[in-house]
C-alpha cells in the first residue's frame, strides 16, 4: 500500500517504515496512516525505522490544529484526539517483533519519544535529539516522559524534558539513549540493515520471547516465571540441534 507520510519496504524478514513526510514531520495524516502500516508488516521479523532528509521534526501542529485546538479544556475530547497519536507510539511499542530505530539528523519532540517505544536505536554523528515541549506550553504525552527514565535514567530525562534543552550523538551515547553513533546517514543506514539482518536469521518466538520479557513490568520472581513458561511452550528441539552444531 502506498502512504503520504511512510514508506513500507520489506525484505528477507526485515520490514523498513521511512517517514517521508516533510521533514519527518507529523502531520494529521501521518496518524492515520501509521497504524495502518504497522499492520501491513504484522509478518515481518524485524523492524527498521528511519527518516529521509531527517529522521523527525516531531509533530505539525499547525497540520494537526484543526483537531487539537476544538477539543482544549475538554478533557475528554483532547483524550479522543491524543489516542489516535498513542495508536502510533503505543502500536509501534507493542509489535512483538524487535524495532530498530535508525536516527539522523534531528529527532524531535514525537520523534524522540517515538524512537523511545524501540528496542535498539542507532543514529549517525549529526543526530540531535530534544523534548521542547515545554517551550511551546506543553507536557510530552506520547510516552516520552514514561519510557525515557528507563532508558537513561530520570535525571537525564528531567534535564531533557524541563529544559527543552537538544543533545548531541556524543551526548546521547554516553546517556544511553542509543547503543552506537556511525559517521554518516549512510553507514547508519547500513548498519541498521545489517543488525537487522542478523535478527531476522534468529528464531522469531526467541526474539519475541526475549523481547517481552525485556520489557515486562512484573516483579523480578513473575518476570522470571514468565520467561521460563515462554521457553516451555516455544522452546525447539530442532533450533538447540542446529545450534550445537555450529
Amino acid at each position: 500500500m502506498i502512504y503520504q507520510t511512510v514508506a513500507v519496504t520489506q525484505q528477507g524478514g526485515v520490514a523498513t517504515l521511512t517517514l517521508v513526510s516533510k521533514m519527518g514531520a507529523m502531520n494529521s495524516t501521518f496518524w492515520q496512516e501509521f497504524p495502518e502500516a504497522l499492520r501491513e508488516i504484522s509478518a515481518a521479523r524485524v523492524v527498521v525505522l528511519r527518516g529521509e532528509k531527517i529522521f523527525s521534526a516531531g509533530l505539525d501542529i499547525g497540520s494537526n490544529a484543526a483537531q487539537i485546538a476544538p477539543a482544549l479544556g475538554d478533557p475528554a475530547a483532547f483524550k479522543t484526539v491524543v489516542d489516535q497519536m498513542h495508536a502510533v507510539t503505543e502500536g509501534l511499542s507493542r509489535l512483538p517483533m524487535p524495532v530498530i530505530a535508525a536516527v539522523h539528523g534531528w529527532c524531535i519532540g514525537a520523534g524522540l519519544e517515538l524512537i523511545s517505544t524501540a528496542d535498539i536505536r542507532l543514529c549517525s554523528a549529526d543526530a540531535r535529539f530534544s523534548l521542547p515541549e515545554v517551550k511551546l506550553g506543553i507536557t510530552a504525552d506520547l510516552g516520552g516522559l514514561q519510557r525515557l527514565p528507563h532508558l537513561i535514567g530520570r535525571g537525564r530525562t528531567a534535564q531533557l524534558a524541563l529544559t527543552g534543552d537538544a543533545i548531541d550523538a556524543a551526548t546521547a551515547e554516553r546517556w544511553g539513549l542509543v547503543t552506537e553513533v556511525l559517521d554518516m546517514p549512510r553507514a547508519l543506514f547500513d548498519r541498521a540493515e545489517a543488525l537487522a539482518q542478523q535478527l531476522a536469521a534468529l528464531p522469531p518466538k526467541a526474539l519475541e520471547g526475549t523481547k517481552r520479557i525485556l520489557n515486562s513490568s512484573l516483579p523480578h520472581a513473575e518476570s522470571l516465571a514468565e520467561a521460563v513458561t515462554w521457553n516451555a511452550h516455544h522452546m525447539s528441539l530442532e533450533a538447540l540441534q542446529n545450534a550445537l552444531k555450529k
